[in-house]
């Protein structure tokens, strides 16, 4: 019976000294495990003389339960000091200085594109949008340019399949959205397109608004009203514009529309090759051969297209003169927006 209090005594001794968890747990396993020095007092119950048994197993179960009890708390409080130990350790300390996380900005063409859609919109025309792997059927031949024609050669266009392209402008939009409604249609096209070309002023990848309307009685004074007002409306109403012949296959007539130089002025540099005008956008009246493909009466539908490129609207309102500066994602160079 000595032997069993002892037990209990050197149990108190060594809890107290545990600073630890897992010395916690060496302590259990030490006089509650499977060959503790508890559970082995158990299995000498029968070596005990049998008027003696129940006082002796009473009281090794008695010193078992009050073990594991005390081990109990030793654990929970333990885990408190823990607690409190994590909770100093990352905690804020207030009385360092913040750290500052700048904000992010949007991207200039995002910025330019959004710009180009509230003007687009506010003169009351709609947002379409369509697929980016396009079929050769809508990005050229229902554009008046069937298989072999030379003004294919204008697009150097990256091929999936013999029929499967990613699509060389936004156009294709223009006869998806006629084959489905009827006019009067006032329609703008923003999207992402692909031609295998780059150099300082173009990217395999770039950005485009294709814009049309089709209506009875449309004419091309009304193209002209609506891209000025757009050009006066994105840059000022002090831009000179100008609109020049010019060849596309789904527009007759064609034009290209310049503006004034706004890097000198119209005075002559190298960005606009002395000339004082710089090409933003082709537009011109839909080709009645475009109607035809969609079903439109060419006896009472007319209409007119344009197609501007965001990038290059972008450096001319930023003033940038190199087109990659856009994908390099320098901070230095997106800070400025």
């Amino acid at each position: 019976m000595e032997e069993i209090f002892s037990l209990k005594s050197s149990f108190l001794e060594e809890s107290k000294a545990a600073t630890s968890l897992s010395e916690l747990q060496q302590l259990r396993v030490k006089y509650l495990g499977k060959k503790g020095l508890v559970t082995l007092k158990l299995k000498t119950l029968s070596s005990i003389p049998p008027d003696l048994r129940p006082v002796y197993g009473n009281t090794v179960n008695e010193v078992k339960r009050y073990i594991d009890e005390e081990l109990k708390k030793r654990e929970a409080l333990l885990k408190a000091e823990e607690n409190k130990r994590l909770i100093h350790s990352e905690a804020i300390d207030t009385t360092l200085p913040g750290k500052f996380t700048p904000f992010g900005r949007e991207h200039p063409v995002n910025k330019v594109l959004s710009e180009i859609i509230r003007i687009f919109v506010s003169m009351c025309f709609d947002v379409e949008e369509g697929p980016e792997v396009e079929l050769d059927y809508y990005n050229f031949e229902a554009l008046n340019m069937p298989k072999y024609h030379p003004a294919r050669d204008m697009q150097d266009t990256l091929y999936i399949s013999d029929d499967v392209i990613l699509r060389t402008h936004t156009s294709p939009v223009q006869i998806r959205v006629m084959e489905k409604k009827k006019p009067p249609l006032k329609i703008i096209a923003p999207g992402k397109v692909y031609r295998c070309d780059a150099d300082i002023s173009h990217t395999p990848m770039f950005h485009q608004v294709e814009g049309f309307m089709v209506d009875t009685d449309i004419a091309f004074s009304d193209l002209k009203g609506v891209l000025e007002s757009f050009i006066h409306s994105f840059f000022n109403v002090e831009t000179a514009v100008r609109f020049r012949p010019s060849f596309f296959p789904f527009t007759e007539p064609s034009a290209e529309v310049d503006i004034g130089c706004n890097f000198c002025s119209k005075k002559g540099c190298r960005i606009c090759k002395n000339t004082g005008w710089i090409e933003i956008l082709g537009a011109g009246m839909i080709n009645p051969r475009v109607f035809e493909m969609v079903g439109y009466d060419t006896e009472i539908y007319s209409g007119f297209a344009f197609g501007m490129g965001v990038e290059r609207l972008a450096m001319l309102k930023y003033s940038i003169d190199d087109i990659r500066l856009f994908f390099e994602n320098d901070i230095r160079f997106l800070r400025q927006f």
